[in-house]
């Protein structure tokens, strides 16, 4: 199952708040990465959160994956999970 996770900041953090975790939080993705969990990473181009394309078995999965950020950890970000399943519009081309 794909699923987007969109990065929530806890309110009133300043950017210093996060420096001391950002290099173990770098690696914990990297190895979410390589372990197929994590498809894609991006920044919104619009205000600094993190949205990331999951590849997990279910939502409590994909919420377990990510309970292991550091940022998670120590409840610096949650994230808003969308779970996505295949488009089936196609379908409409081939009946009338």
């Amino acid at each position: 199952m794909r699923i987007i996770a969109i990065e929530k900041e806890a309110p009133g953090l300043t950017a210093r708040d996060f420096v001391p975790y950002l290099r173990d939080e770098a690696r914990s993705g990297w190895e979410l990465y390589k372990k197929g969990i994590i498809r894609e990473m991006y920044f919104r181009d619009d205000k600094p959160e993190a949205v990331l394309i999951l590849e997990c078995n279910d939502l409590k999965s994909a919420e377990e994956h990510l309970a292991t950020l550091p940022l998670v950890e120590k409840g610096l970000i949650s994230f808003e999970l969308i779970p996505l399943k295949p488009y089936h519009g196609y379908e409409r081309l081939f009946y009338k």
